[in-house]
């Protein structure tokens, strides 16, 4: 499996201005206008230098003040596969070249990480393609990328093809990470397995049925990280909304012996059923009261 080589730490890779939130008058889709693409081929053209750069800047350009911003990130993506080597694993390898270093901290990480988003939709719209990969599974090398792109952004939107496509595969893969040492390689787990993520398709496997994904929530639960714990009390939160009867099992489960960190997340899980009067999750948040 290719691993990400650190050899390119000291190149002079750029990133757009952004703000830490939205500004009156702007809009989340300005975060990929010009200076984004900008930036996107400056690191490009530094590890790949055969890059078009004004081509591509034509073409990331044209007709983008219509789209939204996950509207961006894919048209992008699509730009990206256009310029960049033709066989997507060697792709990928200038992609991951290109990164900026990974996010140190977990909170206050501000809107400039949504520069990354190209790079994770075309990991997901691109990452299970033999044909355009010669042929060849390019399972792994995109795990690997979202790998490492979940430490600078998160890998949570591109995921859900993999889960969707490649459910057992990507499930096992998922579950090993629950033990990186890093908190967004964790949170990835929880975050990218929720059946009904904001803004991302959903996977209507997990809806009908979350059980395989249990483990995983298992494994984190008294994750060091809160970043990582609210992933999986938003996680536990989605399940309750459609299979009410795993989600207060596992809250019942988890309220022998528990801490006070975890009876937070089994109280922050079941806001939604408790704010509408459901009497199992009242009962259960009112057990999971602080020490």
């Amino acid at each position: 499996m290719y691993q990400h080589s650190p050899e390119n730490k000291n190149l002079n890779f750029r990133m757009p201005q952004a703000p830490r939130s939205i500004l009156k008058g702007s809009s989340l889709k300005d975060l990929l206008g010009p200076e984004a693409v900008d930036c996107l081929v400056h690191n490009l053209s530094a590890v790949y230098p055969a890059l078009d750069g004004q081509s591509f800047q034509c073409s990331a350009l044209e007709n983008i003040s219509s789209l939204g911003i996950l509207e961006r990130g894919v048209h992008l993506a699509q730009v990206m596969r256009q310029h960049l080597p033709a066989v997507f694993e060697e792709a990928v390898k200038v992609l991951l070249q290109s990164l900026t270093p990974p996010l140190t901290r977990t909170d206050d990480l501000g809107l400039g990480v949504f520069f990354y988003l190209p790079h994770v939709a075309f990991i997901g719209k691109y990452g299970l393609d033999k044909e355009g990969n010669g042929g060849n599974d390019p399972f792994d090398m995109a795990m690997t990328a979202q790998y490492e792109l979940t430490k600078r952004f998160s890998a949570e939107f591109s995921m859900r093809t993999f889960l969707i496509q490649r459910q057992e595969e990507t499930v096992s893969r998922l579950l090993h990470w629950t033990r990186d040492a890093d908190p967004h390689v964790r949170r990835l787990c929880s975050e990218g397995t929720r059946p009904r993520l904001p803004w991302a398709i959903r996977i209507p496997a997990f809806i009908k049925n979350p059980r395989p994904v249990l483990p995983i929530l298992e494994a984190l639960k008294d994750d060091p990280d809160l970043y990582v714990r609210r992933s999986v009390a938003n996680h536990l939160g989605d399940i309750a909304k459609d299979n009410p009867e795993v989600a207060f099992g596992i809250c019942e489960k988890w309220l022998s012996g528990a801490s006070s960190e975890r009876k937070w997340l089994i109280r922050h899980a079941l806001r939604h059923p408790s704010k509408k009067g459901n009497q199992i999750a009242l009962r259960l948040r009112k057990l999971a009261v602080k020490d």
